[in-house]
């Protein structure tokens, strides 16, 4: 498969996985909103790498894919956005471990920067 056509579909389950995370913190169901705002960032980076790299690293850590866009020089504004919200950032990474191994619940604030931190993500990324 040609990268642009992976780079379509993970820009693709990225908005999807977004889509459903405002969904579900409209339900009050905050940790599959964090979670699923975990996603989003997460293959958007993936989508955004492969796109400008030819690759991305098989991991699920937004700060590893972070410090690889870094090196980027055409992704500054989104690295720049990235480096000032590294500590969301770190919360938004800690989402996907805790709802993957951990048995952690997510208030609704904690949620709601989540799904913000994503939001501006994708934003400045043009999928929103």
């Amino acid at each position: 498969m040609p990268h642009i056509d992976e780079v379509r579909i993970l820009q693709k389950r990225a908005k999807a996985f977004f889509t459903r995370a405002l969904e579900s913190f409209k339900s009050e169901e905050y940790d599959l909103a964090a979670f699923l705002s975990e996603q989003a960032v997460q293959l958007y980076l993936k989508s955004l790498l492969l796109e400008k790299i030819g690759d991305y690293p098989r991991t699920h850590s937004i700060l590893t894919l972070l410090s690889i866009i870094k090196k980027i020089p055409e992704c500054k504004n989104l690295a720049n956005l990235l480096e000032e919200k590294r500590t969301q950032l770190g919360l938004l990474e800690d989402a996907y471990i805790a709802s993957r191994y951990l048995v952690k619940e997510y208030a609704r604030e904690d949620a709601e920067i989540l799904v913000n931190i994503a939001r501006e993500v994708l934003e400045l990324g043009g999928l929103l």
